[in-house]
């Protein structure tokens, strides 16, 4: 297995805690019900099967197999797989997204929906997504997360952290797609254009491409909401991000995009 880099592994393994993510912020549950949503629009129907990669501890393989969908979960750390593993309604392995075990056209959809941030080189990209083109079915689908270049602005100019002083680290990342890791915050990463991450797909060989917004332009309100207002601010922002998920104008407001393509 090719080895993942040091301080994404610490990063998981020490400063985050996976399990929570998308219910601990209203960002969080905007991204996770978004995710969701989409997902549920656009995959074929249960009982496909699906291959989630870099899945962690499960949280969207969880509610995909209790919508009766056949699903693997595979993910480089070991403490995440053996979570994952407990939940006992899906499969759970060790793998990585850039060489993965499994065999050839045997599944219905991939997902990646972490790994092409954490692959910082271009190389390790196109190697991932050929890889989940590889054990995907003809006419399956692949869908692939990506972190919006714009992110770490839209945090931390609307969180009150922004200033004249840590401003040239996202106008960095803005300008080269490239985030380092930051012992207070998020750890080595690929942010995407919207363009870019269809470009990434398109030399996949991958058709009948969709590049959609996740969360759209509220998703900085409901991070800094507290959780008792989350429930009052959540179906404005679900509709607002659902009307702009592919204006090309606003696209980059939200935090993540989520990019279909079809293995020919």
């Amino acid at each position: 297995m090719v080895e993942l880099d040091a301080a994404i592994r610490s990063f998981y393994r020490d400063r985050y805690i996976e399990e929570d993510r998308l219910s601990r912020s209203g960002h969080g549950q905007l991204e996770f019900l978004r995710t969701q949503e989409l997902l549920r629009r656009l995959l074929p129907v249960p009982p496909a099967t699906i291959l989630d990669v870099g899945g962690a501890t499960g949280v969207h393989a969880r509610w995909l197999a209790a919508d009766g969908y056949s699903v693997t979960l595979v993910d480089p750390l070991v403490e995440h797989v053996e979570k994952a593993a407990a939940v006992g309604t899906f499969a759970a392995v060790v793998g990585d997204a850039r060489q993965l075990d499994q065999e050839d056209d045997s599944v219905d959809v991939t997902l990646l929906l972490g790994p092409l941030y954490h692959l910082v080189e271009a190389a390790d990209r196109a190697r991932a997504l050929s890889e989940a083109a590889r054990v995907t079915r003809p006419g399956g689908v692949v869908v692939a997360a990506g972190i919006s270049r714009y992110a770490g602005l839209l945090e931390y100019g609307n969180n009150g952290r922004l200033a004249e002083e840590n401003l040239h680290l996202f106008t960095d990342a803005l300008a080269t797609g490239r985030n380092y890791d930051d012992p207070e915050g998020f750890t080595n990463a690929h942010f995407h254009h919207a363009e870019e991450l269809r470009s990434e797909f398109e030399n996949s060989g991958l058709t009948d491409i969709a590049v959609l917004g996740v969360e759209g332009p509220a998703a900085p309100t409901l991070d800094n909401a507290t959780l008792a207002e989350v429930p009052r601010l959540l179906p404005s922002a679900i509709l607002l991000a659902r009307l702009l998920e592919t204006d090309p104008l606003m696209m980059s407001a939200s935090l993540h995009f989520l990019a279909f393509g079809r293995v020919p």
